[in-house]
């Protein structure tokens, strides 16, 4: 077996015989409905009920919720444990990671854990690496689920036994009603459809966007030998998706808090976490020079790689 995700509480065990290669993509029905469903709302209604306040509370609600929530909250706390922080704050950006609108904490650990393993596996099926054309790709991560032949199992430990993250994970979806009826009172169904369905909508759709573009082209720094799936930084997105872009670098250093390495490279849920270390409420930052030397990552032969050879041994760290 190929090396697995550097994250210290990965929720993925690896069984006897488990494969990430055979398995059968079928209708989530839940997911499909709940996408679809945001989806036409913001294309149909988003136009009728458009104002410039709808559109400026869309843009402050996606971008807060995809910082605090998405980057910050689920992929480098909850899942990477890249730094630490209170629980009553770690709990908080879990919450607003799930207003985002994806899907409950459990089921983004889950997602992320068994697509990190099966992309380093020396094999992966489509579904889990991308490899489909852009409009397969987009209807099966918006509209349907992977059931493996052999799948590995989880254990989600500590947040799985979690009391408050139970809840979330069974009322995902119903965290949108309060925001929304917070919005109509404040401005109306403009607001309610341009602060929820567009947001959610956006928020969903670009994510498999961004992902799908991240295992298919685009510049590369590393390259995790034997790996059945190759990461690719998405320049254009590093602004909107937080850092995340660049995700490359993520590939190379999982657990690092830190995604943007090198000059140029916008990061900005990094730089939320800096801040909350300033304000004493993060620590134990992880960065790629804190983390075991992968035998497996070499740098990419390609155009780009100077920013990997230029660097000690790995890669740069808190500056």
């Amino acid at each position: 077996m190929t090396e697995l995700s550097e994250s210290r509480d990965n929720t993925l065990i690896e069984t006897p015989g488990c494969s990430a290669a055979e398995g059968t993509v079928h209708w989530d029905l839940v997911h499909s409905l709940w996408n679809g469903g945001m989806l036409a709302a913001a294309l149909i209604l988003g136009p009728l009920f458009f104002t410039w306040s709808a559109l400026a509370v869309f843009l402050a609600l996606t971008g807060a919720a995809l910082l605090l929530g998405h980057s910050v909250g689920f992929h480098r706390r909850l899942i990477h444990h890249s730094f630490d922080c209170p629980l009553w704050l770690e709990r908080t950006l879990v919450w607003v990671g799930t207003c985002v609108g994806m899907s409950g904490p459990f089921w983004m650990m889950k997602t992320h854990d068994l697509r990190d393993w099966a992309q380093r596996q020396p094999v992966c099926h489509d579904y889990l690496g991308h490899g489909r054309p852009m409009l397969i790709d987009g209807f099966w991560q918006l509209h349907c689920r992977l059931e493996l032949t052999r799948p590995p199992t989880f254990d989600l430990g500590a947040a799985g036994r979690d009391p408050f993250y139970r809840f979330l994970e069974a009322t995902w979806m119903l965290q949108q009603v309060p925001i929304a009826a917070l919005l109509f009172l404040a401005g109306g169904w403009p607001w309610v459809i341009w602060g929820v369905c567009a947001r959610v909508s956006l928020s969903v759709t670009g994510h498999w966007l961004v992902g799908h573009l991240a295992h298919r082209h685009g510049p590369q720094s590393w390259l995790v030998q034997g790996a059945a799936v190759q990461a690719h930084d998405v320049p254009w997105a590093a602004v909107p998706t937080m850092g995340e872009a660049w995700h490359n670098n993520h590939h190379a250093f999982p657990r690092s808090a830190r995604i943007g390495l090198y000059p140029g490279q916008s990061d900005w849920g990094y730089r939320f976490i800096l801040l909350l270390e300033r304000l004493g409420l993060a620590w134990n930052i992880l960065l790629p020079t804190d983390l075991p030397h992968r035998q497996m990552l070499v740098p990419a032969p390609s155009e780009g790689s100077h920013h990997a050879h230029a660097a000690v041994a790995r890669a740069p760290g808190r500056s």
